[in-house]
């Protein structure tokens, strides 16, 4: 159950990044902008591997612009 929701997690800020046309290197700059410090790997192996931490979903939350995020439209596969 539990990497489902790691996947749901991963699977959100992928698309919220491609949607917007940002790269990992750009996401990076834009953390860095905000003073967090992680590389652009680290950045990618925390995405990739779906376990970062809720704080670290919401630095990127704020990077990359997302004011909304509709809950109800994506637990239904996870319930």
């Amino acid at each position: 159950m539990e990497s489902n929701w790691n996947t749901l997690a991963a699977n959100i800020l992928k698309a919220e990044l491609k949607r917007r046309g940002i790269t990992y290197d750009q996401l990076q700059e834009k953390l860095v902008a905000l003073g967090i410090n992680d590389t652009t790997n680290s950045i990618k192996v925390k995405v990739s591997r779906g376990s970062f931490q809720f704080a670290f979903f919401l630095q990127c939350a704020a990077a990359i612009g997302i004011k909304n995020l509709r809950l109800d439209e994506l637990t239904s596969d996870t319930e």
